[in-house]
């Protein structure tokens, strides 16, 4: 499935990969700094599994939530794949 293919009103989610400051083991990183504080992080490339919160078409960028981070991201349509439906269940 092409994320252009996606049916408005069904959740889904892809692998995806972004450029952004991670830890020396590859994590993520987003801490609250201070203006004018240095960042701990360096930047990386970090792949990571995403739920697609907002498609932009036009622009052909997608807005998603990392599950391991629960950080967001928008990245290109370029930098996704393994694009598949997600089946939400409540945890007990």
């Amino acid at each position: 499935m092409q994320i252009e293919d996606i049916p408005a009103g069904e959740s889904w989610a892809c692998r995806f990969r972004t450029t952004t400051f991670v830890d020396a083991n590859g994590v993520p990183m987003n801490p609250n700094l201070q203006l004018g504080q240095a960042h701990p992080g360096l930047p990386g490339v970090y792949e990571g599994i995403g739920v697609i919160q907002v498609r932009d078409t036009a622009n052909r960028r997608v807005q998603l939530q990392d599950v391991e981070s629960m950080q967001q991201y928008t990245v290109s349509f370029d930098d996704c794949w393994d694009v598949d439906t997600i089946e939400w269940t409540e945890e007990a």
